[in-house]
């Protein structure tokens, strides 16, 4: 196995059991797991952000979870550049890199490398979101496209995050966010990627958040949170946005009952997977979608020896 291996990436929902996948096809290929989960990559709240345990990171190696303090906060060029220089590692020791995860932003990055965009000034970036309310999105979107007439076809017209994205960069860099794109060199060729998105049917992913909401609680994310609250981090960081910091601080400070927490967790959860699929529907479009049923047999079909370029397109 050499630098022309396949780099395979496993995407999908939260809960639908793709880091289980990733192991399952990392003992079979004889591959190595790269974490693709902006959460995931924090050292503390590992139940919170279902961090693979320690018995399954000794089977198979894991790498980029827990590698950052809570204190700090992790961009996605960050994650860019540990993932490439890990992808390279991996495939140096002969083995198959499988890269996973829910973090939709960390995927395209790999694949369409990194879009250097200058910072738009938040004074202007609010200013845009308050237009798109007052007009609405139909009427912001014709804007849009007087603005910069190549965002055209380019999306949804009915995608507001973005139609604004869109409308930023225009009006702050004076190019289009398409011709910034055009710009972007990715370090690996497209071709070399093998790519998998793990689809479930709607009430059963429900099932199964519920189903983890619960054995969570079991295994101590109430403790958990309680040992976080205690390091007082700054609001602004982005650990905060992991789901089930705010309920189960709630129900420590005895604002609402344990039962209230639970179905909290659950409800924001949902609402997440379902960003993650509306993600997925718009821009991953060329992924092979495999049903939760069919995970096993994919498994079958590959093997390591057809994991190189010239035997695997």
């Amino acid at each position: 196995m050499d630098n022309q291996s396949k780099i395979i990436l496993i995407a999908g929902p939260t809960a639908s059991g793709k880091s289980k996948f990733a192991v399952r096809l990392a003992k079979k290929i004889d591959g190595e797991i790269i974490n693709a989960d902006s959460m995931q990559v924090y050292k503390q709240l590992k139940i919170l952000t279902v961090r693979p345990n320690e018995s399954t990171q000794k089977k198979i190696r894991h790498h980029l979870y827990g590698v950052i303090n809570i204190n700090k906060n992790f961009s996605t060029g960050t994650w860019l550049k540990l993932a490439i220089s890990k992808i390279n590692e991996i495939r140096k020791r002969r083995k198959i890199p499988i890269v996973v995860g829910g973090t939709g932003l960390y995927f395209q990055s790999l694949i369409n490398g990194l879009v250097k965009i200058p910072t738009i000034p938040m004074k202007l970036r609010n200013k845009i979101r308050s237009m798109q309310k007052k007009n609405g999105q139909k009427k912001f979107y014709k804007k849009l496209i007087k603005l910069d007439p190549k965002v055209k076809n380019k999306f949804n017209p009915k995608d507001t995050q973005r139609s604004i994205r869109a409308f930023e960069v225009k009006t702050h860099t004076k190019i289009s966010m398409y011709d910034w794109f055009s710009k972007t060199k990715p370090t690996f060729n497209e071709n070399v990627f093998l790519k998998f998105y793990v689809n479930f049917e709607r009430s059963e992913l429900i099932k199964r958040i519920e189903k983890r909401v619960i054995e969570m609680i079991k295994i101590g994310a109430i403790q958990e949170v309680a040992k976080f609250n205690k390091l007082r981090i700054k609001k602004d960081k982005s650990i905060n946005k992991v789901i089930g910091i705010e309920e189960l601080t709630k129900y420590l400070n005895n604002q609402i009952k344990l039962k209230q927490a639970k179905e909290l967790i659950a409800i924001k959860t949902r609402q997440y997977a379902k960003r993650q699929t509306t993600w997925a529907r718009s821009r991953m479009i060329k992924w092979t979608k495999i049903e939760a049923h069919q995970l096993s047999s994919n498994i079958k079909k590959i093997t390591k020896s057809s994991l190189k370029l010239d035997q695997l397109i």
